[in-house]
C-alpha cells in the first residue's frame, strides 16, 4: 500500500510522514518512509545567501529532474516492499509548483503519473498559507513568502487531480492529523485502474 502526502511548505508533511511510519511499526506492521524532495529548500537557502534568484523555468527544470529521479527510485523500492509505503511528496507537488509559478503543466509529468502505480490514497495536508508561513518562520531553517505559499496553495487546488485527494486538516494537533492518516493506512486497498 502506497500513501502519498502532499501540501504546501509548512503543512507538516515530513512530520506527519515520520509519525505515520512510526505508528504503523509500533502496531507491529511494516512501514517504509520514502522522500521525494526536489531540492527547493536547499536552492532557496543558497539563492538567499548568494543574493540571486533563479529564473522560474531554470528552477523548475532542476526541481523536476531531482523530483522525477527520486519518485522513480521510490516506486522501485516500494514495489519490493511488503507493507505500508509512505511517500513524502510526489509529482503532484511539482505540478502544483508549476501552476504557482505560472508555468505550463507540460505533458511529461502527467504522462509519468499515469504510468506509475496508483497510490491507495493521496493525502493533502490542507492548511491556510498564513498558518504555514508562521510555522516556517518559527522553524527558521528556510524561508517562504506568504505570497508564494498562497500561490502554491492555489496551484494545488487548481490541479485536475485535486478532486481525488483526501483532505487532511493540517492545522489540527499533530495527534489528530496522525489519527486521520492512520485510518487511511488501516483501510483495505481496492485496486484502481
Amino acid at each position: 500500500m502506497i500513501i502519498v502526502l502532499t501540501g504546501i511548505d509548512g503543512s507538516g508533511k515530513s512530520t506527519a510522514a515520520r509519525a505515520l511510519v512510526a505508528d504503523v511499526r509500533a502496531r507491529g506492521g511494516r512501514a517504509l518512509l520514502l522522500n521525494n524532495h526536489a531540492g527547493r529548500r536547499v536552492m532557496s537557502v543558497l539563492a538567499a545567501r548568494l543574493g540571486v534568484q533563479l529564473p522560474p523555468k531554470v528552477a523548475d527544470a532542476v526541481e523536476t529532474v531531482l523530483r522525477v529521479g527520486n519518485v522513480l527510485v521510490s516506486h522501485l523500492r516500494a514495489c519490493r516492499f511488503d507493507g505500508v509505503v509512505v511517500m513524502d511528496r510526489h509529482l503532484h507537488c511539482q505540478l502544483a509548483l508549476r501552476l504557482a509559478k505560472g508555468l505550463p503543466r507540460g505533458r511529461f509529468l502527467p504522462w509519468l503519473l499515469s504510468r506509475l502505480p496508483a497510490p491507495a490514497a493521496i493525502c493533502h495536508l490542507d492548511i491556510e498559507p498564513d498558518v504555514a508561513h508562521r510555522r516556517i518562520v518559527a522553524r527558521g531553517t528556510d524561508s517562504e513568502s506568504l505570497e508564494d505559499l498562497e500561490a502554491f496553495a492555489s496551484g494545488y487546488r487548481n490541479l485536475t487531480e485535486y478532486v481525488e485527494f483526501v483532505k487532511v486538516d493540517a492545522s489540527a494537533a499533530p495527534d489528530q492529523v496522525l489519527e486521520q492518516l492512520v485510518s487511511l493506512a488501516s483501510t483495505p486497498v481496492t485496486k484502481r485502474s
